[in-house]
């Protein structure tokens, strides 16, 4: 991976910024054009994660410089949501998934920079944690959320995790690294179902 000019890094981050104020504008009206079976992507953790995940990954940054746009690109979600809900009439404070996006987003950020990166460990462990998210999210949709919203997109989380470790540990193909992104997912998963639990209760 060759090292970006400062002003190529400068061009890349404001990019990332700019379409996640635009995507993040984009989920608060698809809570109102989403059918059932999907709106949870636009009120979910997983629905940002993902995009923060893919913004971060097409730049193809270094861990670290993936750390910082996965911190610009959530808050920048976060602000552009609460543009959109203002702009519809909506009251909708961004201080708390702020403040969630300053302090997971480096690691969304890290974590897909590693995905896409070519050192096999940090793959793995990249993969892992991104894929704990999903399975965590769909896990919580299914259980405690799942009478009031569809299980359809819950589900969706599931297998879009489960692909995400096959696919990955097929490009990786060495048990060693295959079994560290394992590890990793379970670790993920149970780390963030709870931690899921206290996010969407503080914010219910």
């Amino acid at each position: 991976m060759h090292r970006r000019t400062p002003a190529t890094a400068l061009l890349v981050a404001l990019a990332v910024v700019v379409a996640s104020l635009l995507l993040g504008g984009l989920t608060s009206l698809a809570q109102g054009w989403l059918p059932d079976a999907l709106a949870s992507f636009a009120n979910s953790p997983s629905g940002w994660t993902l995009l923060t995940a893919m913004l971060v990954a097409a730049a193809r940054p270094s861990p670290g410089g993936g750390a910082v746009l996965g911190a610009l690109s959530f808050v920048s979600l976060v602000l552009g949501y609460t543009a959109a809900s203002e702009l519809r009439g909506l009251t909708y404070s961004p201080l708390l998934w702020g403040a969630v996006g300053v302090v997971a987003g480096p690691f969304v950020g890290a974590a897909s920079a590693a995905v896409v990166g070519r050192r096999p460990v940090r793959a793995a462990l990249g993969a892992g944690a991104l894929a704990g998210v999903l399975l965590a999210d769909g896990i919580y949709g299914l259980t405690v959320v799942a009478a009031t919203t569809s299980p359809v997109y819950w589900s969706l989380c599931l297998l879009a995790g489960v692909a995400l470790v096959v696919v990955v540990a097929t490009r990786l193909r060495a048990w060693p690294v295959v079994a560290a992104l394992v590890g990793c997912t379970a670790l993920a998963t149970g780390v963030l179902r709870a931690g899921y639990a206290v996010l969407n209760g503080v914010a219910a």
